[in-house]
């Protein structure tokens, strides 16, 4: 099914659909140079961890009213998309090797993380998702 088109050109597919594209574009780039026997969910796993610690390094050091404004300057908001950019390949390659539906995943999550942490009344104040 192709996009309406509009004003300014056509409609970009559903974010379930690009982001389908964008994975089998990844595993097409992998197997285009053989490297299945490398992506496995250990190596895939490890090479996640890595590119999100580069994430993190851009901000180990900043103050919170810079870390807020690193978008503010090309080279911040360059260096940032392009480690947001290997943490999600890695993620969508490590979900293409398993077979887990990244947005299914993530679906389920909130909806467990939303009867944990309800809005009103019963939860704790110090307690956080990552409990």
């Amino acid at each position: 099914m192709s996009a309406a088109p509009t004003d300014d050109g056509p409609e970009p597919p559903p974010h379930g659909e690009r982001l389908y594209q964008l994975q089998r574009r990844l595993a097409d780039f992998a197997a285009a140079r053989d490297w299945a026997p490398y992506h496995t969910p250990k190596n895939l796993a490890v090479a996640l961890s890595v590119e999100a610690s580069e994430l993190v390094e851009i901000f180990q050091w900043l103050t919170p009213e810079q870390s807020a404004a690193i978008m503010e300057t090309p080279e911040g908001a360059h260096r940032v998309t392009d480690e947001v950019a290997d943490v999600m390949a890695y993620l969508l390659q490590f979900c293409e090797v398993l077979g887990v539906d990244v947005l299914d995943a993530l679906a389920a999550k909130i909806e467990r993380n939303e009867h944990r942490f309800p809005t009103s009344g019963t939860s704790a104040p110090d307690r956080h998702s990552s409990e």
